[in-house]
């Protein structure tokens, strides 16, 4: 054929969409350059979330479409550079953390931290680096979920704490601090305080995303999420029956008032598959979170069902997505992993506070 530009080959390109942006890429930027070499073609793509899971599915996207104009020698490379994005104005950021997204529910017993730390396990699996924050200083779940229930954090000459590490993720929770029997009974200013001393006292170390596992409710500790913390985004985790979908809507309009972006809502619980007969029964109800969120116009990210290995492999230290990082819940897990940083990509970037200046 005669010989191709690089305008031509975008042409064509335009018509790949990737489907968790919902963009194609061209207009969305991530076609880093296309180098052509005769009859072979390279692209080069730039995602700005990770999808180690994806690319080998948009790779083939993009050889089929080319292949189907008659360009048939194209190799396609793919990397992950993942930015900062803007949080709330006046709230100092944390240099070594990019990007900061808070797990939140109106009420208990949604699965909340099982939401939590499965996403932050499969972001990480997906190719990101990952720390969590376990934000519930009555209630901490973290340690135990990571397995690391028993280890005490160091610190540095300067005083920092050293982030405690469960399968490859950077953590720190009160639970690291205290004996787990004993509780605590702390007032309001004293929880967070704590909260902003885990976060800012803890010696981070080149993470992409920060997950915070925050307390059910709108109390205190949201407040100061909204007020002292650089948040990014959130996901509100909810379960199908109205009584959760009544306080999730609550932690959503929370959200709402104090301008951090919802990237999307979790349904947990939203089917019990007997694991004797097989039998399926919507025991909280049917649909509840993805009629939320479609009344509220943000994401459905995604339903788990009602299972027990999932609470049995937190409950153990394994959660899900570690214990079976092929099967079929983990799949539900990076799914919705990829859809909430791809939702990220969505917002502006974060940028230097001053520009930079040359003296000639």
């Amino acid at each position: 054929m005669a010989d191709l530009t690089n305008k031509e080959i975008e042409n064509i390109l335009s018509k790949v969409v990737d489907i968790y942006t919902e963009q194609d890429i061209v207009s969305s930027n991530i076609i880093n350059d296309i180098n052509i070499d005769g009859d072979k073609i390279q692209v080069n793509i730039e995602l700005n979330y990770p999808a180690n899971s994806y690319h080998a599915i948009l790779s083939k996207t993009i050889t089929d479409t080319l292949a189907k104009n008659g360009i048939n020698h194209v190799s396609v490379d793919i990397k992950t550079k993942i930015v900062k994005y803007i949080v709330q104005k006046g709230v100092d950021v944390l240099p070594e953390v990019k990007n900061i997204i808070a797990i939140a529910s109106g009420k208990g017993g949604v699965g909340k931290s099982t939401t939590a730390v499965n996403l932050a396990l499969a972001l990480q699996m997906e190719g990101a680096k990952i720390a969590i924050l376990d934000a519930d200083i009555y209630g901490p779940s973290q340690p135990r979920m990571l397995g690391v229930s028993k280890v005490k954090p160091e610190s540095t000459a300067e005083g920092k704490l050293l982030p405690i590490l469960g399968h490859g993720i950077q953590s720190m929770s009160i639970g690291y601090l205290v004996d787990e029997d004993n509780p605590m009974i702390w007032r309001g200013p004293m929880v967070t305080q704590a909260l902003e001393q885990m976060l800012r006292d803890t010696l981070w170390r080149g993470i992409d995303y920060m997950i915070i596992d925050l307390p059910p409710g709108t109390g205190d500790t949201q407040l100061t999420l909204s007020q002292k913390i650089p948040v990014s985004g959130s996901v509100i985790v909810t379960t199908p029956q109205d009584i959760a979908l009544i306080d999730a809507k609550k932690g959503l309009k929370m959200f709402e008032k104090v301008n951090i972006p919802i990237l999307g809502i979790v349904e947990n619980m939203s089917l019990h598959i007997c694991s004797e007969c097989g039998h399926q029964e919507a025991i909280f109800g049917t649909g509840g979170g993805e009629t939320m969120a479609a009344d509220a116009n943000v994401e459905f990210l995604g339903a788990l069902p009602l299972e027990m290995d999932i609470r049995t492999d937190v409950d153990e230290g394994t959660p899900t997505v570690i214990k079976d990082p092929e099967g079929r819940i983990s799949e539900i897990y990076k799914e919705i992993a990829k859809k909430v940083s791809a939702k990220l990509t969505q917002q502006s970037r974060a940028t230097n506070a001053f520009p930079s200046i040359t003296i000639e």
